[in-house]
């Protein structure tokens, strides 16, 4: 007969699942630190000695890490999504900035549509109160916060797709362009108009996704990519331009 006998699972391993659901559905993010010993355990009804269990088994795994006299921290599960060499490639060549604007294209667009099908209200209340947010941030001189309110408004829709592959795929990818390994997205977020526009296409976007429209959310978001792609088009060739006449003009100085 096919049958095996039940056997009742530890605390400990039903603790453990627990924990590695919230790190895969991304709910749990990298480098967030669980609350202490004392308070996770009582949130989860368990002893300390079941808690510790758990936690020794996740680290073991890589995906909790202890700092001394810090806490307990889920690990940098993304850090190694690509090696320094690659990165640095990357950084070196702008064939990989707008291949990186390409695969963000196809991926988002993806995750857009699938958002407007799938997320629950509560994601599409996520996706607007950072929305939101980014609004608040427009009206201030300094872009830094709607440069960082950005990626986080990209991923809230990842996020909302419910792929968890997608999602700790893209994350790795927005902790790239964070550290400015594909391009500087503050540099856009500086001129007054490319950040108006910028926010229309974000609110084409929301609106797209609250309206659970998926082929208009993927148009939104395809719209919104291929201005990126001018947008730093035009500024390498700004640049280019201004480095030959800046060797015209020493070049006049000295004649």
């Amino acid at each position: 007969m096919p049958f095996r006998s039940v056997q009742p699972e530890k605390i400990s391993t039903t603790v453990t699942h627990q924990i590695e659901l919230l790190i895969l559905r991304g709910i749990l993010r990298p480098g967030e630190r669980l609350p202490s010993e004392r308070e996770l355990s009582e949130r989860l009804g368990i002893s300390r000695p079941s808690l510790r269990e758990a936690v020794a088994e996740l680290q073991d795994k890589g995906l909790l890490i202890s700092k001394a006299g810090a806490g307990i921290y889920v690990a940098d599960v993304l850090g190694g999504a690509f090696s320094p060499a690659l990165i640095r490639l990357f950084a070196a060549h702008d064939e990989a900035v707008f291949d990186y604007i390409a695969f963000r294209r196809d991926m988002e667009g993806l995750a857009a549509e699938r958002a407007a099908r799938l997320a629950s209200d509560t994601d599409l209340r996520v996706i607007q109160t950072i929305f939101d947010k980014m609004v608040a941030a427009h009206a201030k001189r300094d872009p830094a916060d709607e440069a960082l309110l950005d990626a986080d408004f990209h991923l809230s829709i990842i996020e909302a797709s419910h792929n968890v592959i997608m999602l700790h795929m893209m994350r790795s990818m927005y902790e790239l362009l964070r550290e400015g390994v594909f391009y500087n997205r503050q540099i856009m977020f500086r001129n007054r108009s490319t950040r108006d526009l910028l926010l229309d296409q974000h609110r084409a976007i929301n609106e797209a996704v609250q309206a659970r429209d998926p082929s208009g959310a993927r148009a939104a978001v395809e719209a919104h990519l291929n201005f990126v792609e001018r947008a730093l088009t035009d500024q390498k060739r700004a640049e280019q331009h201004e480095a030959i006449a800046r060797q015209r003009y020493e070049h006049e100085q000295r004649r």
